[in-house]
């Protein structure tokens, strides 16, 4: 698949996840938190919006996803709302810019292992869908353990180990801990072994001086 079509795949659903789900949510609610669902993403209270795949599903209907973001949101009865207010460094989408999704793409962003490998390596901790960067995550015993779509770090879909206090060590190959690309983590249990060996390479290797 070619990279491009992935990034604009996964831009296209991040403006999705924080314009048209997290956003309204946040004015009706003010949650921003999102949850995975087996097809997609959804709003963890009201409004009730999903993605399942290629639609967007109200209370009333589904929506195909097209348009723009503006669009989407009006055809499903909420406003689009940035959360630039909310938080610092998250994406920077226009309402008026159009949507637009590969299914190909959209399976391999859409990908559930990540919520499955949490589950059980965590399944007492309820994992976040976060509209900042798209990533789903859980902190547990002050380290962040999560799957994310690709972003500036790790342009592909890659899962991470980030303890709060840096640790040095082989383990550890990026600035906020360890990432992983999930093309070489075959299935959840290759998931949660991976998140099994950050817990275990946090207690074990020394924190970075800061």
């Amino acid at each position: 698949m070619h990279s491009q079509t992935l990034e604009g795949t996964r831009l296209a659903l991040h403006g999705i996840a924080e314009l048209v789900l997290a956003g309204p949510q946040y004015a009706e609610s003010h949650d921003i938190r999102l949850r995975v669902t087996p097809g997609g993403f959804g709003t963890v209270t009201a409004p009730h919006l999903e993605v399942d795949g290629l639609e967007l599903v109200t209370p009333r209907t589904r929506l195909p996803i097209g348009g723009t973001f503006a669009g989407l949101a009006r055809a499903a009865g909420v406003d689009a709302r940035p959360l630039r207010d909310v938080y610092t460094g998250g994406p920077d989408f226009d309402p008026d810019e159009p949507v637009v999704i590969d299914p190909r793409a959209a399976g391999t962003v859409l990908d559930a292992r990540g919520a499955d490998a949490l589950r059980r390596f965590a399944p007492d901790v309820e994992a976040v869908l976060w509209p900042e960067h798209f990533d789903l995550g859980i902190s547990l015993g002050e380290v962040n353990y999560g799957v994310s779509p690709g972003d500036v770090h790790v342009p592909e879909p890659y899962a991470y180990v980030g303890p709060w206090t840096p640790r040095i060590g082989a383990f550890w190959n990026t600035d906020f801990g360890a990432a992983k690309q999930l093309t070489e983590l075959e299935g959840a249990d290759a998931l949660m072994a991976f998140f099994e060996e950050g817990a275990r390479r946090t207690a074990a290797d020394p924190r970075r001086p800061s």
